[in-house]
């Protein structure tokens, strides 16, 4: 997949280390919208950072146990998709997922998960697809919902965050 049309103007293309100095000032735009879900949005604050956690992405590509993308609306990444893990032996992956600010509300990530899960079940032949976040996050949960995913249950304490320990939900969508 080069590039995936999402509609009104937007797409979802690779976010590879190249694009890192895009990535890190994108970051440093959103920084105080993402930091809160997101702990890599507070740890990465230059080009080098941003390079360095795209190659880990690369790098899972290239074994095959994961991938990023990007959203852009025209020239500008305003978002992006994860397949943070992949496990082909068991047939199962996560996605995770992240917009900027200004550009929530409008469904594109929906859609460019739409994309992903629609690419796992089809191409790739795995029988679930996971997505996890934080009890409180309801932008998070409310995009499970709307992907027809089922809520599976609650891992208590599960994700250090900013000194605390967040309960993370578990939604899932399976082939069959």
């Amino acid at each position: 997949m080069l590039s995936h049309p999402l509609g009104d103007g937007a797409e979802l293309r690779p976010l590879e280390p190249w694009r890192a100095a895009e990535f890190a000032a994108f970051i440093d735009g959103n920084r105080e919208h993402l930091a809160p879900w997101l702990p890599w949005a507070a740890r990465i604050v230059d080009a080098d950072g941003a390079r360095a956690w795209l190659q880990g992405y690369a790098d899972k590509l290239a074994a095959d146990s994961g991938q990023v993308f990007g959203i852009w609306v025209g020239d500008e990444l305003v978002g992006g998709t994860v397949f943070r893990t992949m496990d082909l032996w068991s047939g199962t992956c996560e996605i995770g997922v992240w917009i900027g600010a200004e550009s929530g509300g409008r469904g594109l990530v929906t859609r460019a998960c739409q994309c992903m899960i629609d690419w796992a079940f089809r191409v790739r032949g795995l029988s679930r697809v996971e997505w996890r976040a934080a009890a409180t996050n309801e932008r998070s949960l409310a995009t499970a919902k709307r992907l027809g995913m089922v809520r599976e249950g609650v891992l208590r304490s599960a994700f250090p965050q900013d000194g605390a320990r967040l309960d993370v939900e578990i939604w899932a969508l399976v082939r069959d």
